[in-house]
């Protein structure tokens, strides 16, 4: 192997790291609802952006993930792919549960969810400094049996 194309594979470089630690993070904090893991991961200045709102700092972040549980308790994250560049990480996961609780307005329907979204992380010294989050919103409110309608409906 030439120097050249050693020098492309990243088997324990920045973009490796920074993949296995917002995988880490986000497992642990989603899977385990271990929610200690937005202190060791997260930095304690960072942005995270939802479409819903946007949360600064782990303990805003930890508020929100609580509120998810409290509808979703037996929630489940699912990595299904993770690519890094520079200091990003872009995740495409799974998110799959049980509506046992009110979320966005909805009572418990008791129904399986089961979506996919994007996530892209920026990373800061092996740390999540910023989270953009892209679920698929509209499936997901659609499972719950949410009624969507257009704004021009009567």
């Amino acid at each position: 192997m030439t120097d050249d194309v050693a020098s492309q594979i990243d088997t324990d470089g920045p973009l490796e790291r920074n993949k296995r630690a917002s995988r880490r993070t986000l497992e642990r904090a989603f899977n385990e609802q271990d929610l200690t893991a937005l202190d060791d991961g997260i930095t304690p200045d960072a942005m995270i952006h939802d479409p819903d709102t946007d949360f600064r700092g782990p303990a805003e972040l930890r508020h929100g993930l609580q509120v998810l549980f409290q509808a979703f308790p037996d929630f489940h994250f699912t990595l299904l792919d993770q690519v890094a560049e520079g200091d990003r990480v872009v995740l495409r996961y799974r998110g799959q549960g049980t509506h046992r609780g009110e979320f966005l307005g909805i009572p418990a329907t008791g129904r399986a969810i089961d979506y996919t979204g994007m996530i892209l992380l920026r990373m800061a010294d092996g740390k999540i400094a910023e989270f953009w989050a892209q679920p698929d919103q509209l499936g997901l409110l659609k499972q719950l049996g949410a009624r969507v309608t257009s704004s021009t409906e009567t």
